[in-house]
């Protein structure tokens, strides 16, 4: 059979796309894999390196260490994150958009900012130091407090989605049969929101699990597989034995992807085409109980940013509370200067720009050509792989992989290029997901048509794909942007002394004990972030205006 133009161009953009998570991925996996099982002079030694960490107490009790504050701030995150969704979505109570705006603070902010906050809120010299009652904020409290703080937005988002996915008919069931609002809540609402539940504890675990930023300021002396990480490459030089502890963090993190994954394949359409939309009535019991609860939260969100603003205005906490700006002179600092911020727009400005355009070309073919369909779902699968792996592990990789003298892709190492690429890889399967999401709302028949009328797939891709999907693209874009702002674990291991970042700056100067300019850069980040973010908003609204008014348009 001959071949079309288009299945020659089908090849070649999968060929491009295989190449790149080939190298960016595939391949560096390797280099860990193959070093966890080397001595310091490159040998194979099979097993000896793996059976000397599990003979160590104080490593091999690091396991059991990040379980338990993992599984602990999974448990609390999205117990709280469920009840704030219920609200969103279950009540009438006022200001929604408010209190969900409030609720997603946390993402646009350096994990490590909420370790900062709390060391200020509850250290050994905080404001409410009292509350904890002769305990220690430096340990898996303060570990548990912050990673809830980092890991609410992440887990609401899922929630917010399953619960908003609900069929009328079974509360009105639920009311015919005389059950009441408790027993409707646990055998309408949380069976339907189940599989979404399920999502959101395995998100949390693997970014409680996987984070390094947080226990870094306020662990202590309370290991976890992430810090091991860095102790053993950072402090130690010992590049075999991170490998190590690379490839046992690796694993719990795959087991949550992987079950995550079977628990979707087992999920089943709740709505119907003869389902009826729920939509909550008003019950001024519940509203204001939902409404107390959300304005508590939003309380505790906006403590812990206020907190670090006032941190960083702060001239010599807790001596001297005058405000001053000269936190924010990081020239004077160590980290990096000015110049790590600098260097961290024009990283996450190339990541927004070339991780939007490499995905959702990549998406596009994957679920769009009509030719090569094993090939195509090969790339599925590895575009989901990055999911499963922690930055420090993609990280720690890139070291192996690409400072290989022997490696043609050496001369990218520490350079720009290569915390371009790491970031695109670290968050490249959401940004997959979510193209895909968008492309399966396009009908085939499009393809069918231009196909008919012997349009070239480019002429469609350009003409009908692209303006439709818009809202998809902008979504990626800032979702590299933001990322690739506060990523600190994705690129600790692998920037060079002209391109540290704004994240790693932070961390570094809460390592020389400038506390107060962490927390001013931290805040530099987040103000960045939020500007964009409102910027974005506003950007796409008018774009969307113009190419997008068929979405409008009433009969």
């Amino acid at each position: 059979m001959k071949k079309s133009k288009d299945d020659y161009l089908t090849v070649f953009f999968i060929g491009i796309a295989a190449t790149y998570i080939l190298v960016s991925l595939a391949l560096p996996m390797y280099a860990i894999l193959s070093k966890s099982i080397e001595n310091k002079d490159g040998l194979f030694i099979g097993l000896e390196n793996y059976k000397y960490y599990f003979s160590n107490p104080s490593l091999f009790y690091s396991i059991y260490n990040s379980l338990y504050v993992s599984i602990i701030s999974t448990i609390i995150s999205v117990s709280l994150s469920f009840m704030f969704a219920f609200a969103l979505t279950r009540s009438c109570m006022v200001a929604k958009p408010f209190f969900r705006s409030i609720a997603m603070i946390p993402i646009l902010l350096p994990s490590l900012l909420a370790g900062i906050a709390l060391i200020y809120l509850f250290g050994n010299q905080g404001i409410f130091k009292e509350l904890l009652m002769g305990k220690s904020i430096y340990g898996p409290i303060g570990i548990v407090i912050a990673e809830v703080f980092y890991t609410f937005p992440h887990a609401l988002l899922i929630i917010i989605t399953a619960l908003s996915i609900a069929d009328a008919r079974l509360y009105e069931a639920a009311t015919v049969l005389r059950a009441g609002p408790i027993k409707t809540f646990f055998t309408v609402t949380i069976p339907s929101a189940k599989y979404g539940l399920m999502s959101a504890c395995f998100v949390v675990f693997t970014l409680v699990i996987t984070d390094f930023g947080i226990p870094k300021v306020v662990g202590g002396q309370y290991n976890v597989l992430a810090i091991d990480v860095y102790k053993q490459v950072i402090g130690q030089q010992n590049f075999e034995m991170g490998a190590v502890v690379s490839v046992v963090l690796l694993i719990p993190a795959m087991l949550a992807f992987v079950v995550d994954r079977i628990v979707q394949k087992k999920q089943v359409s709740i709505l119907t085409a003869r389902s009826v939309v729920y939509q909550p009535k008003k019950n001024k019991v519940l509203d204001t109980i939902m409404l107390v609860y959300c304005i508590i939260i939003s309380i505790c969100i906006l403590t812990v940013v206020g907190m670090c603003l006032y941190a960083s205005l702060i001239k010599f906490w807790p001596y001297n509370l005058s405000l001053s700006l000269k936190n924010y002179q990081f020239d004077l600092m160590d980290g990096g200067g000015w110049d790590s911020y600098y260097n961290s727009i024009k990283m996450a400005s190339f990541a927004a720009l070339f991780g939007t355009l490499i995905v959702f070309t990549t998406a596009y073919f994957v679920e769009k050509a009509r030719s090569f369909k094993p090939a195509r779902i090969m790339m599925h699968l590895l575009s989901m792989m990055p999911m499963a792996i922690p930055g420090m592990v993609l990280g720690l990789a890139y070291i192996f992989f690409f400072n290989n003298p022997n490696n043609p892709f050496n001369f990218i190492y520490g350079t720009m290029a290569i915390l371009v690429i790491s970031t695109i890889t670290h968050f490249y399967t959401v940004s997959h997901l979510t193209a895909l999401t968008a492309l399966k709302q396009i009908d085939n028949e499009f393809e069918s048509v231009a196909s008919s009328l012997k349009q070239p797939f480019y002429k469609m891709f350009f003409s009908v794909t692209v303006p439709i999907s818009l809202p998809a693209i902008f979504e990626i874009g800032i979702y590299f942007f933001v990322n690739a702002m506060t990523t600190v674990s994705a690129v600790v291991f692998i920037y060079g002394p002209k391109t540290t970042l704004a994240s790693v700056a932070v961390l570094n100067m809460d390592d020389a004990g400038d506390i107060a300019p962490a927390a001013a850069m931290g805040m530099l980040i987040f103000f960045t972030n939020a500007a964009v973010r409102i910027a974005y908003v506003v950007f796409t609204k008018n774009i969307l205006s113009r190419f997008q008014n068929w979405r409008f348009k009433t009969a």
